[in-house]
């Protein structure tokens, strides 16, 4: 199980901005601020967001390596896959595929797909079958 994941972003205020409005239809709303000098000799300062008491999706400004990160996103239905991917290219995403069933996983597997301002893939996905307990 993944606890915390950190991608370098090359303008750290229009992730921030980016992030917050992509997020926030996932219920990812919680965000946190880590200053860098608080941790050992180069911590990098890390901008955090996170859901339910926990931080787990945080930014740190370095040197992009674009399509070299992919991170699946939960969505709670198929609406918040829908909200997001249009939250996503209103704040500078690009398309990576529109939401719809990705059949070549499962039926039931439901995605959208974006490049972020820095290129990383986002994917927002609703699996009904990890909802159904």
């Amino acid at each position: 199980m993944l606890d915390h994941l950190f991608i370098s972003v090359s303008d750290i205020e229009r992730s921030i901005r980016f992030y917050q409005a992509t997020l926030a239809p996932l219920g990812i709303t919680a965000r946190f601020d880590y200053d860098g000098k608080d941790g050992p000799p180069g911590h990098p300062d890390l901008k955090g967001f996170g859901a339910k008491g926990r931080m787990f999706f945080w930014l740190r400004k370095g040197v992009v390596e674009g399509r070299a990160v992919h991170v699946g996103f939960i969505a709670n239905n198929r609406t918040e896959v829908e909200i997001a991917y249009a939250a996503a290219l209103e704040h500078g995403a690009t398309d990576n595929g529109a939401p719809g069933a990705r059949l070549h996983y499962d039926p039931d597997y439901y995605a959208a797909n974006v490049f972020d301002p820095d290129g990383y893939s986002l994917e927002f996905v609703y699996k009904n079958w990890q909802h159904s307990a």
